[in-house]
């Protein structure tokens, strides 16, 4: 399977050459992937002196995935088959009950969309589900996440299986975006990456040597807690953050309020800037220089080569301009800060990532700890735009 996705479309001489199997053996293997419905022939090699030779490649749709970005605004779903093609897409806003609902929620959005691209629910196999904060894999609970009430007191993991009727992995949804990225975006080929998204809340993923860091709890790149932007002991800084206090969408709500005496929400202020408002003005420039510190404390541990901006706040140019401008200020090294590629899928393409690879795993491969069948290559893959 390994050389198929990788190699495909390829014969049963080309498998047989990579992997060292006999041709015997390669034959009865793809014969019987081929009876399964995992593999498909599409043609013949060409151009070659000598007999021409079947060619394999893998069949998309054999299964799918449903991959979702969980946000304390809104909620982003995805059914993507096993080359990554976005087959079926929807958005919504985060139901504010919390918990339960927020599960139904998950569940009813994701089988709604699969039905309008008509797949059946047993071709999906997997759902990967991003979220923010910190998933324990003990308690099935997700810690570290103020904005969706609920997710803390309950085994968020268990009652999705109970809704999905499949297999389901949750993961920290900053990470899954710093994993889009590496893969398809503006982070292709680097070991070193480091992902910002900053919006409702702030989080980072990390990627060091080529490896997603998580941390002994799941609570690696929870960049909300960075003890500064404002008093880390007071009560509220143990709930939220005190850096998610200062730096995201309350903080500048609240800087605006006090610079003017009036409460407008954040695209209002970016619009008041554009028009070059003084006091908006400001407090774009003060957000900027608290992110810029944040991006210092990663690089200073991390040593990232590229950090990427994501977020409905962080993917603004006028926040990118400035943090470019205001981080050399601030940190002694240059650091390459671009805004992401993928915007706001980006996690739902990390989710597709690392579903691919357990599913992957878990049909075909082996118990052993070279088994991990890797992703389609980058230029293979399609990321279709979906009617909404």
């Amino acid at each position: 399977m390994e050389a198929i996705v990788q190699g495909g479309p390829v014969s049963r001489a080309s498998i047989s050459k990579q992997t060292g199997l006999s041709k015997q053996t390669i034959s009865e293997i793809v014969r019987q992937l081929e009876i399964d419905g995992w593999v498909r022939e599409t043609g013949r090699t060409s151009g070659h002196i000598g007999r021409t030779a079947v060619t394999y490649e893998l069949v998309p749709d054999a299964a799918y995935i449903a991959a979702v970005d969980l946000g304390g605004t809104k909620v982003r779903v995805a059914i993507v088959d096993l080359t990554c093609q976005v087959f079926a897409e929807d958005v919504a806003p985060t139901d504010p009950r919390g918990g339960p609902a927020v599960v139904d929620q998950i569940v009813s959005m994701c089988f709604a969309a699969a039905k309008t691209q008509n797949i059946a629910r047993d071709r999906i196999r997997l759902a990967v589900i991003g979220a923010p904060g910190a998933p324990d894999d003990r308690t099935g609970r997700i810690l570290l996440a103020p904005n969706i009430a609920g997710l803390d007191t309950m085994n968020v993991a268990a009652a999705l299986e109970k809704g999905f009727g499949f297999d389901v992995m949750l993961e920290n949804d900053v990470n899954l975006a710093v994993l889009g990225e590496n893969w398809l975006g503006q982070g292709q080929g680097i070991d070193n990456l480091a992902y910002i998204a900053l919006g409702t809340g702030i989080g980072g993923g990390l990627m060091v040597g080529g490896n997603l860091v998580r941390g002994a709890s799941h609570a690696a790149g929870e960049l909300g807690f960075l003890p500064f932007g404002s008093d880390p002991f007071e009560p509220e800084s143990l709930r939220s953050g005190a850096f998610e206090r200062a730096v995201a969408s309350g903080g500048i709500i609240e800087r605006f309020r006090a610079a003017t005496g009036k409460t407008l929400g954040v695209p209002a202020i970016f619009d008041l800037a554009s028009e070059g408002d003084a006091s908006a003005l400001t407090v774009l420039d003060d957000t900027a220089r608290l992110l810029a510190r944040g991006i210092g404390a990663i690089a200073v541990v991390a040593n990232p080569q590229k950090v990427i901006l994501g977020g409905s706040i962080g993917l603004r140019p006028e926040i990118l301009e400035r943090v470019k401008t205001f981080l050399p200020q601030c940190f002694p090294y240059a650091i390459d800060v671009e805004a992401s590629q993928l915007g706001a899928r980006a996690a739902i393409i990390g989710a597709a990532a690392i579903g691919l690879g357990h599913l992957h795993n878990t049909l075909f491969g082996a118990d052993t700890p070279d088994s991990r069948i890797s992703l389609p290559p980058a230029n293979t893959v399609t990321l279709r735009e979906v009617a909404r």
